[in-house]
């Protein structure tokens, strides 16, 4: 069987004529096969959006290795990027994102990505799960995972700084390529949600800003809510306003206690945030301005 690479590019620019014709003659020229293209041009802000999969297979495929091919592809392709004024990523699609969790001490998140993970439907690599608490050491140790407790040691910013300092050599250490807050229930620096632009995903409920604070679905419970859910976004310095990836409802009546809309809660984040963080590293979600575009 002929050798075969995939690639996936995504890319955003002024919206104007030729481009879908201009990236499929580029692939054409060099023997690529698209197997999926989605596009997106927005009448408000006159920007278009694309994203295209699409391999090489035998004669057309740089016997070079796929990390190579890349290269070779992104410098040809650089350009005609230009050419557009394009924002553009281009990655080889077998290659698993580096992914760095982050817990404080509430878990059902983390442990709903981990048993994703295990089980192929997330396709990532996790070198290091993040905690300010000690809570989920053994839920990391059952998953041969290394986990870094990084408690806070005071409530002054020198502290804070400290502490971020520490997750930021992570990071870096590991080059993570996505941070997941899991019901990390710390608050980041303006310094940091810059360093991780784009590459950090929260989840949170839905019930913002109506019941802020602590235990939310109490509060819920007591204006007699009748639909709970969830919203997953990317971290921004403006807290829980960053663009929004997904969100997920559920309905719940009058009979339910506040611990079963809990659970509910529970459930909807879970599911929430896997939906972001798998269609984050399947390149499929593009920033536009507060919000984003996400190609099924």
């Amino acid at each position: 069987m002929s050798p075969r690479h995939d690639f996936i590019l995504t890319l955003a620019c002024p919206d104007r004529p030729g481009i879908v014709h201009a990236v499929s003659g580029f692939l054409f020229e060099r023997s690529a096969n698209i197997l999926d293209s989605a596009q997106f041009g927005d009448d408000h802000t006159g920007e278009f959006f694309m994203r295209v999969h699409f391999q090489q297979t035998g004669a057309g495929a740089p016997a070079s290795g796929e990390s190579n091919t890349v290269d070779t592809l992104a410098s040809a392709f650089a350009p005609l990027a230009a050419q557009f004024g394009m924002r553009w990523e281009l990655h080889g699609a077998a290659v698993k994102p580096r992914v760095m969790i982050m817990v404080s001490k509430i878990g059902h998140c983390l442990n709903d990505l981990l048993f994703r993970y295990r089980t192929g439907q997330l396709q990532i690599e996790i070198p290091a799960i993040v905690s300010n608490h000690k809570d989920f050491y053994q839920l990391a140790a059952a998953y041969d995972i290394p986990y870094h407790h990084l408690p806070l040691l005071g409530s002054d910013d020198q502290a804070k700084a400290a502490q971020e300092a520490r997750i930021a050599g992570v990071i870096d250490e590991q080059k993570i390529d996505l941070v997941v807050l899991a019901r990390y229930m710390q608050i980041l620096s303006p310094a940091l949600c810059e360093k991780l632009s784009g590459r950090a995903i929260n989840i949170h409920h839905s019930f913002l800003p109506s019941f802020k604070g602590a235990r939310p679905y109490f509060q819920a419970f007591d204006r007699g809510v009748k639909l709970i859910g969830a919203t997953a976004h990317y971290v921004t310095t403006d807290l829980d306003e960053g663009p929004i990836i997904e969100q997920e409802v559920a309905r719940v009546d009058h009979s339910m206690r506040p611990e079963q809309l809990t659970a509910i809660g529970r459930d909807v984040e879970c599911v929430t945030l896997a939906r972001a963080v798998k269609w984050h590293v399947e390149h499929r979600i593009l920033l536009n301005g507060s919000k984003t575009i996400v190609f099924s």
